[in-house]
Order: C-alpha cells, then structure tokens, then sequence
C-alpha cells in the first residue's frame, strides 16, 4: 500500500467549482489531496495543491463502478476522508460506505442527504414550518393531451423535476430546471420529460433577489454559517450565481434556515435559498446537502468549510463558529462572459429578470469593471494559475 500522511482527503468531482474551491482550502490547511474525476485533466487537478489525480468511471453513468473505484482509490493511497462534490458522487458512494471503512466519507448521512434531495418533500416541510413557498402544482405523472393548468396559474412558470438526479445504482441521470413562457411550450416541456422526471414541480416564478444561507452543522452542534447575495447568474433568468456578495446574516432568515434543517435531523453542510418577492417576502427556493459552487466565497470572507468539515469528520473539537467580513465580492469570469453571451443573444429572455436589473450594456460595463472594484476572481488566482488556463481551455474547445 501506498504510504499516505494521516491528513489524506480524496476530493470527487473535480470538474466542479467546489471541488477546485475544496482542493485550495485542504491543500494549504496542510492535507494531502488527491481528486477524482471521470476525465485525465480537471479543473482542481490543475491547482498546485492537488497531489495527485485519479481517473474512474462517471458516477452518473456507472455509479456501481465508480464506487468500486473509490473503495480501491482509499485503500491503495491510505485516503482518511472522501469528500464527494455531486449529487450523482453521493448517491454512488453511499450504499458503500461501510466498505470504505476506515476511510470516512464527508457527508450527511444517507437517508437524510435523500430526503433533501425531494423537492417536493422539502417545500412540504418547509410549509409546515410556516415558510413561505411559491405556489404550484404537483404533476405525479405525464399529463394526458386534454390536460389544462387553472384558470388562475401565472405565466412563466419554472419546471421542476422532484429530483435533480434519477436512476438506479445501474445507472442514473441529471434532470435540468426549465421554464414555460405559455401553456403551448410547457405542454411542449412536459411531453419531453422522461418518465423518471416524474413527479414535476411547476412552480410561480419568484423574479426577486436571491440570498443564500450556508451552514455546516455536525453531530448536533452548528459549527459555521455564512450568507451571500447573488448579482448575476448563468443562465441570467436563474441559474447557480457567477458573481456574488457576501452579507451580513439576517437573523429571520437563519432562524428559517436552521429550523428548516432541523426538520431532517441534519448533520453536514447544507444551503437554503431564498428569493425575495415584491412585497419583501422570502420565499424558500432550493435546498443543498452538499457543499455549492461558490464555495470559494465564504472561504475567501473567512467561512473554511471544507476544512472545518473534514476535520469534524477526522474528530476534532469543535470550536465556536467564525466570523466572516460582509462586503467580499467574487466572480467566475466564463461564467459571467456565459452570462453576458446569453443576454445579447436572447433579449426576450429579459422579462425571467428582476425588476430594475441592468440591460446588456451596462451589465457589460459591470462585467469588465468588476476586477477594479475589487472582485475576486473565483478560478483565476495568482498564486494558482493553473486552474484558469485549464478552464480557458476547456470554453475555447466548446466552441463559444
């Protein structure tokens, strides 16, 4: 066997943005990292604090194997936590967890990680708390062609699949949110899901501010929590956030958040997101039992969460939770030249956006003058390169 040091964490995923955030944050805490991912070059392989990369099967596509993979991986380097990234790297890992042992796995555990991932059982809970959710309609199976929505309903609805990833340990997949400007392209959307994609969710758009808030709650005790506003988006009507701000907690909406948690028994990190309606009302909009993609920025404003993570996984004690700076600004730059691309190209996509949110011009101007202002790039470090010209890469290929 492979000789590893005892602070050894295998990080999956590691195309993702927080697996890159998580590779950064373990890496200069003292770990050894290695990451995972089911392709040779990687965006947290790139970063000078990834020891080694490891190549294995898509969680997605053969979630038997990759666990198999993973089991081998921690054994034959000595791997004392698996921190996973996705949805689809959680479902695979779980049912072998005990074979990992003694390696650990960074996570929730199993069945509450699950009962979150139902959107349609976390809105519930959440009204039963008294949260407010937008209005909808639950579709349990394909609606036949005579099938109408009520008179009443409101147009563009959001389309949501109850679970963002379906299948069985053979195989699974990822099912996206969509949007319905009228009845004839949501009849449209609806007759193109799979039947796995049932239950649907359509749901009253919320065009309003989005606020995230973050805790990492282990064992009972909260041992972090962090909030941030999110600026602009990719796609621009509602998408994950490619630049943000972090702010000062509202006590109200933690309140909301730790007791929505509460409600599953959590233990692990997690994120609730808001949207502020019109009348200022915080709606409840998505939940995540993992760690989210711009992790980088509690970590810059002072929240280490995958290191505060690993370490309560390694037995720790816990300290009191950090304090953070409110103000700190990050931003991916494809992302938001993403976001920008998409502005100019789909104009009439403008009416999925908050009242008074800047046209494509200014918007631009925000983009390029963002750096000055003292955004930090959430790829692009000096002190790490690697990263971003990996990335860079990879959008030139894709032909943008």
């Amino acid at each position: 066997m492979t000789e590893a040091p005892r602070r050894s964490v295998l990080v999956t995923d590691g195309n993702e943005r927080a697996a890159l955030a998580s590779v950064r944050s373990l890496g200069k805490a003292g770990f050894e990292v290695g990451v995972l991912a089911d392709r040779r070059s990687t965006l947290a392989g790139a970063s000078r604090y990834a020891a080694r990369s490891h190549l294995a099967p898509s969680p997605l596509v053969e979630p038997a194997a990759y666990a198999d993979a993973v089991c081998a991986l921690a054994k034959a380097h000595g791997y004392r936590v698996v921190l996973p990234m996705s949805e689809a790297a959680h479902l695979a890992l779980y049912p072998v967890e005990f074979r990992l042992a003694p390696c650990r796995l960074a996570a929730a555990p199993a069945d509450r990680f699950q009962a979150v991932c139902d959107k349609e059982q976390v809105l519930r809970e959440a009204t039963a708390l008294g949260l407010s959710v937008p209005a909808q309609i639950v579709l349990s199976s394909r609606p036949g062609p005579e099938w109408s929505l009520p008179v009443d309903a409101l147009f563009p609805l959001v389309v949501k699949p109850a679970r963002s990833v379906v299948g069985t340990t053979s195989a699974r997949r990822k099912l996206a949110v969509l949007h319905a400007a009228d009845m004839n392209e949501l009849k449209s959307l609806l007759a193109g899901l799979a039947e796995a994609a049932y239950p649907v969710l359509l749901q009253q758009r919320i065009p309003g501010e989005g606020i995230g808030v973050f805790l990492l709650i282990w064992e009972g005790r909260e041992l972090a929590n962090f909030a941030h506003r999110r600026i602009r988006e990719k796609p621009p009507g509602g998408g994950v956030s490619v630049a943000r701000e972090s702010v000062a907690q509202d006590p109200d909406l933690l309140d909301r958040t730790r007791a929505l948690f509460a409600r599953f028994g959590w233990s692990g990190p997690g994120m609730l997101e808001f949207k502020r309606g019109a009348d200022g009302t915080p709606y409840v909009m998505e939940i995540n039992g993992r760690l989210w993609g711009s992790l980088q920025l509690a970590i810059d404003a002072g929240v280490d969460f995958p290191r505060l993570l690993v370490e309560a996984v390694l037995g720790a004690a816990p300290a009191p939770p950090p304090r953070y700076e409110a103000g700190v600004r990050t931003r991916w730059w494809w992302g938001d030249v993403d976001h920008l691309i998409a502005r100019f190209r789909h104009p009439e996509d403008a009416r999925l956006l908050p009242a008074g949110t800047p046209g494509p011009l200014r918007t631009a101007l925000d983009v390029l003058l963002d750096g000055f202002r003292g955004a930090k790039g959430e790829i692009l470090r000096l002190s790490d390169p690697g990263p971003f010209f990996r990335e860079s890469l990879d959008w030139f290929r894709r032909g943008r």
